[in-house]
């Protein structure tokens, strides 16, 4: 069973000049297509998020303008109501 462990040393590996370059394997062509599509989406993501984020506190200041009120107003009436039912309910 030792033996197996001491099976010697590894053999060296030849390597190709400049002039050979290697087609890179299916694997590292797959890798390669990854690392790119995850840059590619980190970077995408870097300039939707925020455009994402102005157009919601766009659209609902648009809607409180177009009603005619404002978030205060609504919390104002949304604590006046919970009042109500507050006293309703003793």
């Amino acid at each position: 069973m030792t033996e197996d462990l001491r099976e010697g040393p590894l053999t060296s590996i030849t390597h190709a000049g400049p002039a050979q370059k290697q087609k890179p394997s299916g694997r590292e062509l797959r890798r390669q297509r990854r690392r790119r599509r995850r840059r590619g989406e980190e970077m995408l993501a870097w300039v939707l998020v925020p455009l994402i984020c102005f157009g919601i506190y766009w659209s609902i200041t648009a809607g409180f303008e177009v009603l005619g009120t404002s978030p205060g107003q609504v919390w104002d009436q949304l604590m006046q109501v919970k009042a109500m039912m507050e006293k309703r309910r003793a």
